[in-house]
């Protein structure tokens, strides 16, 4: 009997790539509609249930609790393991590195607390749970994300504009390589702990070493430079989004990586994809983009991809 999976936030850029790994290791991909599915019956027979919804921003008050409290329901229910991709906003900046699953949950900015406050409801409601701790996510697509929207926006031009000090470290995760840590975890079901918090060290680079290394791949000079602050300071009076993304940016200087050894005593086949094939496959559809100035078309799932 092949093994259940359902894929809340399927078109988000986790859940994309966490459909794709689950299929591809065999299991029965199930996907949810907010617009026209319920969710308990959604769940009815589910062995994991992986938990990808992540509301903007300026909603994660109003809307972050009630949506978990409702997958909390569901997997009782069901008996389902529930993976939830997780970030680093729970630890403080000054928290001692590397950042790792005892590593205390301090963080006193609102988006933390509300992180903290949702991954404290689950260690209380009796679900069997997995926080895949990752940083920044690098994508094969273009999305809405710092890296596409900032960093990479004009490497076609040559430049690499960083948000955050350039020689200060900084921890990110390419997703297909944490969707597969993913269905790891989840063919690992028996040996978790009730709540397992499982960091995904991935790739720890500053700023300089980010460029070095895109331009290593593309064969582009690039020039590194720090971003401005200031539009966002002056935006913040009308544009609400503004606010939490300044609340953010300790994060760009605040030096940190993640503590794997949780994921490779779990996993010990589970390899990361090298660098330099990461960035080749992110760097050349920006290339692509900034030159033509078109999207590129999303890769479907009508048939099987190996990531």
């Amino acid at each position: 009997m092949r093994k259940s999976v359902l894929i809340l936030g399927s078109s988000g850029r986790f859940g994309r790539h966490a459909a794709d790994a689950f299929w591809n290791a065999g299991w029965a991909i199930h996907t949810f509609d907010r617009s026209t599915d319920n969710l308990e019956d959604a769940a009815r027979d589910m062995d994991v249930i992986v938990a990808a919804w992540n509301p903007l921003y300026t909603d994660w008050a109003e809307q972050v609790l009630p949506l978990h409290r409702q997958i909390q329901t569901a997997a009782k229910a069901n008996n389902a393991l529930v993976i939830i991709p997780s970030n680093v906003y729970v630890y403080a900046p000054d928290a001692p590195l590397p950042w790792g699953p005892d590593t205390a949950h301090n963080a006193q900015n609102p988006l933390g607390r509300i992180r903290i406050e949702m991954e404290q409801s689950y260690r209380d409601s009796g679900v069997q749970t997995v926080f895949l701790r990752a940083g920044d996510f690098m994508d094969t697509e273009r999305s809405d994300s710092w890296l596409d929207k900032v960093i990479l926006n004009k490497m076609h031009k040559g430049q690499f504009v960083y948000p955050g000090q350039l020689d200060v470290a900084h921890s990110w995760a390419w997703l297909p390589d944490l969707a597969r840590a993913a269905v790891s975890l989840a063919d690992h079901r028996s040996d978790l702990k009730q709540v397992d918090d499982v960091c995904f060290e991935g790739y720890t680079l500053t700023g300089n070493e980010l460029c070095k290394a895109l331009t290593s791949t593309t064969g582009l000079a690039l020039k590194p430079k720090q971003m401005s602050w200031s539009p966002l300071h002056l935006a913040r009076p009308f544009w609400p989004l503004a606010k939490h993304l300044l609340e953010m940016k300790y994060l760009w200087n605040a030096s940190h990586h993640l503590d794997g050894t949780r994921l490779r005593q779990l996993c010990p086949d589970y390899r990361d994809t090298p660098l330099q094939d990461s960035l080749a496959v992110m760097a050349s559809g920006t290339i692509n983009d900034g030159l033509k100035q078109v999207k590129r078309r999303p890769v479907g799932r009508t048939t099987m991809r190996l990531t």
